[in-house]
């Protein structure tokens, strides 16, 4: 399985476009010791050929292009990308299909609910139907595992295990249609396996850990975790009226109950930070935040970055 991280900051990407928090403004001027990122997204392949993504954000384009093998490589209209995996309904990971409406075959996997909230609630989206098979919609469930399939049906060697995380739907949903979503389609955090058996765990957004996840994570290969915050406050101590992390769905990186003691059990696999939100600390790499993170055994994700699990 090849993956490639194309995007690893949260929403608003690092630096975000009104945001002049210390980070941001260091990052503009060239004097912060980190790297800009955009949003969250990956890439996943069993061949090299045959692509599929993990979320669907608004810097997708460039994302594309900033990878050479999602560069089209037929005419007159070609890509590899054969489709996506849509873990929730949030803006920051549905809104980069709209950059693929131009009438190419694609295989869509999503929750029933989070389909209903995309064709239903928004219009705009009809332009992924414009033509007949032009997109081909796969409902999944959370404890069922399915295999990546193109949108002409052709196997890709990929199968996908999505976990029901802890969530709530997004704020565009109208209050009238929430009493008839399950909540637990609202989010999914996704293990993806190869054929050899090799599996690399999704889990960008995340509030809670249950045993069960544990055990997942305990059994696969890469872990890519919610490393949005730092700490509960930090949204409050630069926004007044902020809410917390957790409150946002995000359990913070550090502290007793954070993600990095969560997870210090998990001694097997690689541990990655991902959907870094632009005030977190720890993208300053000088500083003592991102020290305690290298030294506990994570690491933090970066646009660019080929995981290759063998």
């Amino acid at each position: 399985m090849q993956v490639i991280i194309l995007g690893s900051a949260a929403g608003g990407g690092f630096p975000q476009w009104n945001c002049s928090c210390r980070n941001c403004i260091g990052v503009r001027a060239g004097s912060f010791a980190g790297k800009s990122r955009t949003q969250t997204q990956l890439a996943v392949s069993s061949d090299g050929d045959s692509w599929f993504l993990l979320n669907a954000g608004p810097d997708l384009r460039a994302q594309i292009e900033s990878a050479p093998v999602l560069h089209p490589k037929h005419s007159p209209r070609h890509s590899p990308i054969c489709g996506a995996v849509l873990p929730c309904g949030d803006l920051d990971q549905v809104m980069g299909l709209l950059l693929l409406r131009e009438w190419q075959q694609l295989s869509l996997y999503a929750t029933p609910a989070v389909r209903r909230m995309i064709l239903e609630d928004n219009s705009m989206f009809s332009m992924l139907s414009r033509v007949a098979g032009q997109t081909r919609w796969v409902d999944i469930a959370p404890g069922e595992s399915f295999p990546l399939l193109a949108a002409n049906g052709a196997a890709s060697g990929l199968r996908c295990h999505p976990l029901a995380l802890p969530a709530h739907y997004p704020s565009y949903v109208p209050e009238s249609k929430l009493a008839s979503l399950p909540p637990e389609e609202s989010r999914l955090g996704l293990v993806m396996e190869s054929a050899s058996g090799k599996k690399l765990a999704f889990m960008p957004g995340v509030a809670g850990l249950t045993p069960q996840h544990m055990q997942l994570l305990a059994e696969v290969d890469v872990i890519l975790f919610d490393g949005t915050f730092w700490d509960d406050e930090e949204l409050m101590r630069i926004q007044p009226g902020a809410k917390t992390a957790r409150a946002m769905g995000h359990i913070p990186v550090s502290g007793p109950d954070g993600s990095m003691a969560a997870l210090a059990s998990l001694r097997g696999p690689r541990k990655i930070y991902i959907h870094i939100n632009n005030t977190n600390p720890m993208l300053n790499e000088s500083g003592p935040e991102y020290r305690a993170v290298r030294d506990a055994g994570w690491e933090l994700a970066e646009d660019g970055w080929e995981v290759n699990l063998a």
